[in-house]
């Protein structure tokens, strides 16, 4: 892609930042891991394998399980369970017998305690929404893939995004959608028409896939993923649709956690100044305080002085002011200002 059709992408994608940026992701210390039995010991292995991937949600990557504290606390994870229950699985999962599920769910607390001394990322549970545009060529065409006309598909990426925590939207393929885009033309996956018929759905993060079905069954296929940081690929050839569909979703995983993960830092410190302008209500205000204070890394934002629509807080994190920069953008009625105190950072309140 040439520099300046990527800088029209670029645009685009500042453009959409504006809108819906991000949401808070609800179940990051729970998992559903289907089980034969409810013996002691099918709980045992799902344990494991529900801490596994609560482990790999919260902290954004999967390299995460070879750390050494990390791998032996998935192999005692029984003892770590905070609560657990069984859940009917429909269809049922292949191998697993009479299709039940063991949900376990872990302590908050304990897991980012894990990480943060195995020096792990964490990555805070307001995450930014990915909009998904896939396409699927078979015998009778090209068509976008959703849960109409592909419904396994459709439903094994959603599962996938949430096994990731990544929120996920679909297109709703109206009147709107197809006039901006058809399959067609996504097939090559053009950044520019993309992102000009994403723009509606308010979301700054785009993947995009074709996917072809070869006559032997196996399938080949492509990734483009667009973010504010660039466009990456990312091929399949001669696999299943499970592992193709796996490929997309960890790279959005991946490469959002290696923007906005954290690692947590040792001490609080003095706190980071912060400035926010264009606060001109009470109602203003506690919006302000009560993003700020929602977020994982803030334990406290206090609030220091009020000259006319400007507010001045000292945050308590366990991050530094660069770090919980890119966490804070997130919301799109915060964007940076002007002149940040020294250390510190700047923003102005949008209404």
């Amino acid at each position: 892609m040439t520099r300046t059709l990527w800088a029209v992408v670029c645009l685009l994608l500042l453009a959409v930042r504006g809108a819906v940026a991000a949401e808070v992701v609800r179940d990051l210390y729970v998992a559903d891991v289907p089980v034969s039995d409810r013996s002691s010991a099918e709980l045992a292995r799902a344990s494991a394998e529900g801490l596994a991937q609560v482990l790999v949600k919260v902290s954004g990557s999967a390299e995460v399980l070879a750390l050494p504290p990390v791998a032996e606390a998935v192999r005692g994870a029984r003892a770590r369970v905070l609560q657990y229950s069984y859940t009917r699985v429909d269809p049922p999962a292949p191998g697993v017998g009479p299709g039940v599920a063991a949900r376990v769910e872990f302590d908050p607390a304990q897991v980012r305690e894990l990480l943060a001394s195995a020096g792990a990322p964490i990555w805070t549970a307001t995450r930014p929404v990915v909009l998904v545009w896939l396409v699927v060529e078979d015998e009778t065409g090209r068509r976008f893939a959703n849960a109409g006309t592909h419904p396994e598909l459709a439903a094994e990426l959603a599962d996938g995004f949430r096994r990731r925590g990544v929120p996920v939207r679909f297109p709703l393929f109206d009147l709107a959608d197809t006039t901006a885009l058809d399959p067609e033309e996504a097939w090559s996956l053009p950044a520019p028409l993309l992102m000009a018929a994403s723009e509606r759905y308010g979301a700054a993060e785009v993947l995009a896939g074709r996917i072809a079905v070869l006559t032997s069954g196996e399938i080949a296929g492509d990734w483009a993923y667009f973010s504010i940081t660039g466009r990456q690929g990312r091929s399949v050839v001669r696999a299943g649709a499970d592992e193709f569909l796996r490929q997309g979703v960890a790279m959005v995983a991946e490469d959002m956690a290696s923007r906005y993960a954290l690692q947590v830092a040792g001490g609080a410190g003095d706190g980071v100044q912060v400035t926010v302008a264009g606060v001109a209500s009470y109602a203003d205000y506690a919006a302000v305080l009560s993003w700020l204070e929602g977020l994982e890394p803030i334990s406290r934002a206090q609030v220091t002085a009020i000259e006319g629509d400007t507010l001045s807080l000292v945050l308590t994190a366990d991050a530094d002011a660069a770090q919980l920069a890119g966490v804070i953008e997130l919301n799109p009625r915060l964007r940076p200002g002007r002149n940040p105190p020294a250390n510190g950072l700047s923003y102005q309140w949008r209404n």
